[in-house]
């Protein structure tokens, strides 16, 4: 069943609401700045993209492309990148009756990578860096699947392309999931979501701008974290003086932030609808 597109739009700013609603260590939001960005510009953000992306017909590229303008035009400054390029996929499929998000991605085009292109060149994401092959610099000569299946090795947001989004629907879901389950409201579930994206992946954000030395050892880091006990005074504590600490040193965990919000939008869809980004 295809949801209609206002729907989806409010299930996204749900989303990136609660992202920044959450204590997430190392990110922006109603705990805390950092990084020269407030969470009112996030949220601001997510309601200038949400119509574009959410456009009752578009492809996947003018979903990316239009959302970025969108927010370009409102906050003058790179927000949400990674969480438009992510969403774009799963807002299509969930517009779109009896598609499933494997079809959708299968589907991708060449224009499709031209304007996911144009939109990480307007954004200007930190650390981007240039590329042997299908540099997003240049015209696109492949599809966008073709474009993230190259870039999956080093970034964990193309990475969910090329294999399905298998960390978002098993990861991220699961997580969700069991904090639902332990009876955690959807703001303490994000921060269990965070928290296992970053416990088990190197942060592609931070591998890019500051090295695999510090990705790794950040980890390693939210691993030991994750094992402190769950929903305690003591746990918050612990994770507000963490957050201060990687913001005092530069760090900055933005891609599993931007994969938390990809989690929480599929799992609105999901609570609210009953859609299933596999067309069940």
């Amino acid at each position: 069943m295809a949801l209609s597109s206002d729907a989806v739009a409010q299930a996204f700013v749900d989303a990136c609401i609660l992202d920044v609603s959450a204590l997430k260590p190392g990110n922006v939001g109603f705990h805390g700045t950092g990084h020269d960005l407030s969470a009112a510009q996030f949220i601001v953000s997510a309601r200038a993209a949400a119509p574009a992306l959410a456009a009752s017909a578009a492809t996947v590229g003018q979903r990316i492309l239009g959302a970025i303008e969108a927010t370009q035009a409102a906050v003058g400054t790179n927000t949400n990148l990674g969480i438009v390029l992510l969403a774009a996929p799963l807002a299509h499929t969930a517009l779109s009756a009896g598609s499933t998000l494997g079809e959708t991605l299968e589907a991708l085009t060449v224009d499709d990578a031209e304007r996911a292109f144009a939109a990480i060149r307007l954004a200007r994401p930190g650390g981007l860096g240039r590329s042997d092959r299908h540099d997003v610099h240049a015209p696109a000569s492949v599809s966008l699947l073709e474009a993230m299946r190259e870039a999956a090795p080093r970034d964990r947001i193309a990475a969910q392309y090329a294999g399905g989004y298998a960390d978002v629907l098993g990861t991220g879901l699961t997580a969700l999931g069991a904090g639902r389950r332990r009876e955690l409201d959807w703001r303490h579930s994000a921060t269990e979501v965070f928290l296992a994206f970053l416990s088990r992946y190197p942060d592609s954000h931070v591998l890019r701008k500051l090295g695999p030395g510090c990705a790794d050892a950040l980890r390693e880091e939210a691993a030991r974290v994750a094992l402190d006990a769950r929903g305690s005074r003591a746990f918050r504590a612990r994770l507000c003086s963490w957050d201060g600490e990687l913001k005092a040193r530069g760090i900055n965990p933005g891609t599993s932030a931007d994969l938390t919000v990809a989690t929480l939008f599929a799992g609105l869809l999901e609570e609210v609808s009953g859609w299933s980004p596999s067309g069940h």
